[in-house]
């Protein structure tokens, strides 16, 4: 089933939300306006109608936000989101369904259907991961590498540095913490949960970290990234609350030049069974995001496209 959905934002940057009504699958839940495509309409026509039908308004320019593929119990779908930058009059709820204008930091306390849920975390986080390649030694052109990340809007970080010792990965974590603050990003430690917990930042866990029995215990709360490598993965980070998960390889990599990617559409088919945000990985750069968001990634994340001078 393919269904169309706009994100509308008001004068004060607010996000339109409607209701589902009663009789329906999710009734109560909150939910994106659109509906579902009819025969030999384009995403754009659909979503031009719906929007009428539904709000009373007419819609300018759209611009694609993210595909979100997601199974049911009884059905699967595909979530055609689209920023609408302009429309004429004042939406109503013409079909007796309740709406809401909720600013963006309270999107996340909106009870809303599983394909939706992506959709809120494609509006309101980065779409962008940069993991960094192991330290080579000169740390002032590292720092400057990693600084000009962070200008060019790259708003996670992940320090993945497995040859440092314990004293001199804290040295390198503190200092890079420092130029995140400075440029409102976030530092993800990766593995190490102590020293994530001792620097106030995530932690972002590899796969059999997350799989271990008592790792919600370990965690005690503390936030958490993953990598995941199949559904299993997926639904017991989604379980715990994970802020994204990491899926692929999508592409072949230069690290395992002899290991075939898993494609888009195997990303695609993980996708459809969780409702977290998810993050591509393998081979991928900025120039990929477009691809990713039409699969229903959250973006993409990678070490040799974001570091080349360094890596």
């Amino acid at each position: 089933m393919h269904v169309v959905a706009g994100v509308l934002r008001d004068t004060r940057g607010r996000i339109l939300l409607a209701r589902r009504t009663e009789g329906r699958d999710l009734a109560g839940a909150w939910e994106f306006p659109g509906g579902k495509l009819e025969s030999g309409e384009s995403p754009a026509q659909a979503l031009a109608r719906e929007l009428f039908e539904e709000l009373g308004i007419r819609i300018g320019n759209i611009e694609p936000l993210i595909c979100v593929p997601q199974r049911y119990a009884n059905k699967t779908i595909v979530l055609d989101v689209y920023t609408v930058q302009s429309y004429v009059g004042k939406p109503k709820g013409l079909e007796k369904q309740a709406l809401a204008w909720s600013p963006l930091e309270k999107l996340v306390s909106y009870p809303m259907p599983p394909a939706d849920r992506p959709v809120v975390a494609a509006i309101t986080q980065p779409n962008l991961l940069a993991i960094t390649p192991e330290f080579y030694g000169d740390k002032s052109s590292y720092l400057s590498c990693i600084e000009q990340q962070l200008v060019s809007g790259v708003r996670f970080i992940q320090l993945r540095c497995k040859s440092l010792g314990p004293k001199k990965l804290k040295e390198l974590a503190i200092d890079i913490r420092t130029l995140c603050q400075e440029h409102k990003g976030t530092l993800f430690i990766n593995e190490d949960i102590e020293l994530a917990r001792i620097l106030d930042c995530p932690v972002h866990l590899k796969s059999s970290q997350l799989m271990q029995h008592d790792i919600s215990m370990i965690l005690s709360g503390h936030p958490f990234s993953c990598a995941c490598h199949n559904v299993e993965e997926l639904k017991k980070a989604e379980s715990l609350v994970a802020l994204f998960a990491v899926s692929g390889p999508v592409l072949k990599t230069n690290s395992h030049p002899d290991a075939e990617g898993i494609g888009w559409s195997g990303f695609a088919k993980m996708r459809n069974e969780v409702s977290l945000p998810i993050f591509a990985l393998g081979g991928l750069g900025v120039k990929d995001i477009c691809d990713a968001r039409r699969h229903g990634a959250q973006g993409v994340a990678g070490i040799s496209q974001f570091w080349p001078s360094i890596s």
